[in-house]
């Protein structure tokens, strides 16, 4: 499992346009979307716009990073036969997820940090250095969830609806969850549904900390249930796959 991990990892990084967006294109957004908003203006969490932004940003990047390249990727590679060929090998299937998910969770560390970079040196954020490490652990670690819910939905759809299917979860997650806005803007029963998304607890761990807490219990439960649920569904679709084969 080791060596499919390495293996993974380096072709990811050779992928200099999935890189370059995957990096840059979260920076990008907090930027246009900070810049929109006055610096002294706050959420009700009490959190400034900046602040809010960067933690938003930060696990929308990570999220883009392991779910739109873990679907797509296995969706090739079971088209191709890549899929097929591991199959032969002594490789479990839940060796196979867990290669997939921790090689697709290397590349969002980047992402976090310079989203972070740009947020203390444009925006002048500020944060003691014990939240900036532990920002940085809980959003690397929160994006597993949604890198066991890439690499399922990579086995559930064809090569062909793999995008469309996965754009569609993808928005539906970002924006319910809080992370372009705060869901405290919503109708009250689309907060009531917002609360129990893996997104709004994903955003709910930084802005905890942001404010100088713990992340809630129940965020973290809700994560760690979602987590069961999408790996455990991709292993079980891994084995059906290779059933049908």
């Amino acid at each position: 499992m080791n060596t499919l991990i390495r293996l993974e990892v380096t072709r990811t990084l050779r992928n200099k346009k999935f890189m370059f967006f995957s990096i840059i294109y979260p920076s990008v957004l907090y930027v246009l979307i900070s810049s929109t908003q006055n610096t002294t203006d706050k959420v009700p969490t009490d959190l400034t716009l900046q602040s809010f932004f960067m933690v938003s940003m930060a696990s929308f990047g990570a999220l883009t990073a392991v779910l739109m390249g873990n679907s797509e990727r296995i969706a090739k590679e079971r088209e191709k036969g890549w899929v097929r060929q591991l199959r032969l090998t002594a490789l479990p299937s839940r060796g196979y997820v867990l290669a997939k998910i921790a090689s697709a969770a290397m590349v969002t560390l980047p992402c976090i940090v310079v989203v972070f970079l740009v947020a203390a040196s444009a925006k002048h954020v500020r944060f003691d250095l014990w939240q900036w490490l532990a920002l940085t652990g809980l959003i690397w670690a929160g994006s597993l969830v949604f890198a066991a819910l890439g690499v399922a939905i990579g086995y559930l759809a064809s090569g062909d609806a793999v995008r469309p299917i996965t754009m569609i979860i993808y928005f539906v997650l970002s924006i319910l969850g809080g992370l372009w806005m705060p869901s405290s803007t919503f109708p009250q029963w689309i907060q009531n549904i917002s609360e129990w998304l893996p997104t709004h607890a994903y955003a709910a761990l930084g802005q905890s900390v942001e404010m100088g807490g713990a992340p809630h219990a129940k965020d973290i439960v809700i994560l760690c249930v979602y987590f069961l649920l999408f790996a455990g569904g991709a292993a079980w679709l891994y084995r059906k796959d290779t059933l049908n084969a």
